[in-house]
């Protein structure tokens, strides 16, 4: 495969990353958003606690989601340098939250992802992943 083919298969499939992330999250499908990270991952920039390791990520996203009802988060494009195996990745993203008891609220989140990915047996993963808030709303209906 020409260099710029690989490069062009390597954009798409550090996007798909993203959209199996957010797919796995608003599907509550915990199986395959944990697919996305290598089991040594590093997430930071969800509150004041870091996280190590795919399976104690998802088991705090589990959590998390609890006082959620439904979510979705929206993507915008995504910027990546991709050297060899390894990829970083800027990914902006808007999601909106409505709160389980509180049906008629929404708590929206503008951030963006930053986000180190690796080839991982032919498949990228993300092996560390930090949030940048840059605002939060929440409106009643």
């Amino acid at each position: 495969m020409s260099d710029s083919v690989q490069y062009v298969a390597d954009r798409i499939a550090l996007m798909d990353v993203m959209l199996k992330y957010t797919k796995g999250v608003d599907n509550r499908d915990l199986e395959l958003y944990r697919s996305v990270f290598t089991d040594d991952v590093e997430v930071v920039g969800f509150g004041a606690n870091s996280y190590h390791g795919g399976d104690a990520w998802t088991a705090y996203v589990k959590e998390a989601l609890a006082q959620y009802g439904p979510t979705q988060h929206m993507l915008g494009p995504q910027l990546a340098t991709v050297n060899g195996d390894t990829a970083h990745c800027r990914t902006d993203v808007q999601a909106l939250h409505y709160l389980k008891d509180k049906p008629d609220t929404t708590l929206t989140l503008w951030a963006t992802y930053e986000s180190d990915m690796k080839r991982v047996n032919g498949e990228w993963k993300i092996s560390r992943h930090q949030l940048v808030a840059r605002g939060t709303r929440i409106q009643a209906g």
